[in-house]
């Protein structure tokens, strides 16, 4: 390990780069007096965001201590909770720091920096025994020393260790007192992480958990460490070992079990990191599977599957949208995953992690590039057969063609057309236990440059907004029914087809509230989106359909078929009303949009249009029948800064039943029309195509010529 570092500063510009980086940042902390190791265990760390703004609080690792904490707004909070998860940070980032001085050294061979690594591990070693088992941590948690969180406590020990080895691999020693302490260490690391695995596996039963995955990654660094080839054979053979775990915590379809994105990641650096330590002792899992044959290769390649054009990963279910420590745990585990599968998928991703830790147009940055990246920089590429601006490369150069996918284990479908602008990710799977939200037949819908209508992800855990917005239907891009959430279920695809003309999707949903069935159609042609949602409630109700863009809509004046009211500022009750976990919640209305033709006259059309960053601009119709309402209501932002409100289309009708009918075009507008109840035209470039849906779903009955 520590020779390919010395390699890299050797032969690579970006290597020496990054190499200077780091040490000016250790001789930083260490000049402001900051790499002491504090006394009192750390807390939670989802409890470090600002009840105000919901924003995670600010932290820098060169403050040696710290009472009061600030957020992005200028907020400064106190309380012991907060306090809590401000340790929790300042202990993993002196974990980081030891693995950084530590590959500084193997670079550099400058003392100084070996013997910084050394004072850090020793310290730990020596103050570990004397943190309690936390008294604060919550019943639910398996309570950590260190950290409230057993969780927590693995994935710091695996800094600290791979530090030790690194050290170690450079023929650092240990004096005896040090050797003493480190042994004491590890007896007591390795009894905590066996207890835990034993109540997690056989206590609780639930071996697929995430945790098990640290848990084992921890005992893995830990048998490295005192060359216990034996005890790390009986971890990756025994149940909820490595092997197993891959097995029942990984679909078929490579997705980790939980459907989020987050966690397939968190998940995918644990088995890397057991990986790493296995192959010292000469054991390759890199290429082991699953029993369904679930593999890392796989688990690499459905990222690549799920990203955006730019290599932007969505935020399914829990998880952040952007996060400095999140993309830190990207580029490590696209570096590694570069290294060993060649997979040119991965590359872009590892270039958008980059652009998110600060690295000028993605450019290898931090310790992750010195620690795991391999050979030259990687050239700037994205998905989508285009070339990122600047990079010089064609779009056959550049760009990585990717077709549709249907995730059906996890209950996810992609479709994507090369001659298309937009593409879509749809949701109509397992809820996804404690880490699911209520957003069955969710709907992202991604423009080449940007995520237009996004999954918002979540906020840090100890933010109210968890439960009231990010995990509620009304935040996501489906349906809900009386301003209350879906109860949690799975849904179905019942069609996925690609032809030479489109990409067709056919889900239903008939769990999400007594009674009431779901279906969304999305036909994705060469030059539009076509989204039709059939609702049925099964008694009176107000249907409500939500979209969310991230960019604000233009009205446009042309109006189609009736005559439909101007939009109005919001008077007397200017408020939409949401029933979220059993308490009302008052979303502000900004503008109303209402058919004022009676009942029988034709459908008329709602047109609107976004700008995409970068340029271009997106179109959007909608089928508003009389009766039909729409609003522009004011919501929370996203997860990154909930306090910047964002503006949703809510498009809603009382009855029975209700149909919402829209499409979506780039470049040039797209016309939609109703031609009978449950016949659609659709028009773009004098190109026009008719739609009817059947008890077989959409069905083509005309269209594809020119007039």
């Amino acid at each position: 390990m520590s020779t390919g570092i010395r390699h890299k500063t050797e032969k690579h510009a970006w290597g020496r780069r990054v190499l200077a980086e780091l040490k000016e940042e250790l001789n930083r902390l260490e000049a402001a007096g900051s790499l002491h190791i504090p006394l009192e265990p750390g807390g939670w760390w989802h409890q470090y965001v600002c009840p105000r703004h919901h924003a995670e609080l600010l932290f820098d690792p060169a403050e040696r201590d710290a009472q009061s904490f600030r957020c992005p707004h200028g907020c400064l909070i106190e309380g012991e909770a907060y306090r809590g998860a401000w340790l929790a940070f300042k202990h993993q980032s002196l974990a980081r720091t030891a693995l950084q001085a530590a590959a500084v050294y193997a670079a550099s061979r400058e003392t100084a920096y070996a013997l910084l690594a050394k004072r850090i591990i020793a310290g730990y070693a020596r103050q570990f025994p004397d943190y309690p088992v936390h008294p604060d941590a919550q019943p639910w948690m398996l309570k950590g020393r260190a950290f409230h969180q057993a969780l927590t406590e693995a994935i710091w020990s695996t800094t600290l260790l791979r530090a030790c080895l690194l050290l170690s691999d450079e023929g650092v020693t240990w004096t005896e007192p040090e050797r003493e302490a480190l042994d004491g260490y590890l007896r007591l690391l390795e009894a905590s992480m066996t207890e835990y695995r034993r109540i997690l596996i056989h206590e609780r039963g639930n071996a697929e958990n995430n945790y098990t995955a640290w848990l084992n990654a921890s005992l893995s660094c830990i048998y490295a460490v005192k060359d216990d080839r034996s005890g790390l054979l009986a971890l990756i053979a025994g149940e909820g070992g490595w092997k197993h775990h891959l097995s029942i915590g990984v679909k078929p379809d490579q997705l980790e079990f939980e459907g989020s994105t987050y966690y397939h990641v968190f998940v995918l650096r644990a088995y890397l990191i057991s990986a790493e330590m296995a192959e010292r002792f000469g054991i390759d899992l890199y290429d082991a599977e699953g029993t369904a044959g679930q593999s890392m290769r796989g688990m690499f390649d459905v990222l690549a599957a799920l990203a955006d054009d730019r290599g932007g990963l969505p935020a399914l279910h829990d998880g952040p949208m952007e996060r400095l420590p999140y993309a830190r745990e990207i580029a490590e585990i696209m570096e590694i995953g570069l290294s060993r599968y060649r997979q040119p998928g991965i590359v872009p991703i590892l270039r958008e992690a980059y652009r998110q830790m600060g690295g000028p147009d993605g450019a290898r940055c931090q310790l992750e590039a010195l620690m795991y990246g391999e050979g030259e920089e990687p050239a700037a590429r994205r998905f989508g057969g285009r070339a990122a601006a600047g990079s010089g490369m064609d779009g056959e150069e550049a760009g990585l063609r990717r077709g549709s996918r249907l995730l059906r284990d996890s209950g996810f479908v992609l479709g994507r057309r090369a001659s298309n602008a937009l593409s879509f990710l749809a949701d109509f799977g397992p809820h996804g236990g404690s880490h699911g939200h209520y957003d069955k037949l969710h709907l992202t819908m991604m423009h080449r440059d940007t995520a237009f209508t996004p999954d918002f992800g979540m906020v840090p855990y100890g933010s109210e907004l968890r439960k009231q917005w990010f995990a509620e239907t009304a935040s996501h891009n489906t349906v809900s029914l009386g301003g209350a959430s879906q109860a949690a279920h799975t849904g179905s695809c019942l069609r996925f087809e690609e032809t030479a003309a489109h990409t067709y999707v056919w889900l239903r949903s008939e769990g999400a509230y007594p009674g009431c069935r779901m279906d969304r159609h999305l036909l994705l042609a060469d030059q539009w989106l076509l989204d039709w949602f059939e609702v049925t409630a099964g008694e009176e109700a107000s249907i409500e359909w939500w979209m969310h863009p991230v960019v604000p809509a233009e009205e446009e004046e042309d109006r189609t078929g009736v005559e439909i009211g101007p939009w109005q500022s919001a008077g007397e009750g200017g408020v939409y009303e949401l029933a979220i976990q059993g308490e009302w919640q008052r979303l502000p209305v900004a503008k109303r949009y209402k058919v004022a033709a009676p009942a029988g006259s034709a459908a008329g059309a709602l047109k609107l249009s976004y700008n995409v960053p970068g340029g271009g601009r997106i179109y959007h119709a909608a089928l508003l029948q009389p009766g039909d309402e729409a609003y522009a209501v004011q919501t929370p932002g996203t997860s990154v800064d909930p306090s910047r409100p964002l503006t949703a289309l809510l498009h809603r009708r009382h009855g029975r039943s209700a149909r919402f009918v829209h499409v979506y075009s780039v470049g040039e507008r797209t016309a939609l029309k109703e031609i009978s109840p449950g016949v659609v035209q659709v028009e773009s470039a004098g190109e026009i195509c008719t739609y009817e849906l059947t008890e077989k779903g959409l069905t083509v009955i005309g269209g594809g010529h020119h007039e």
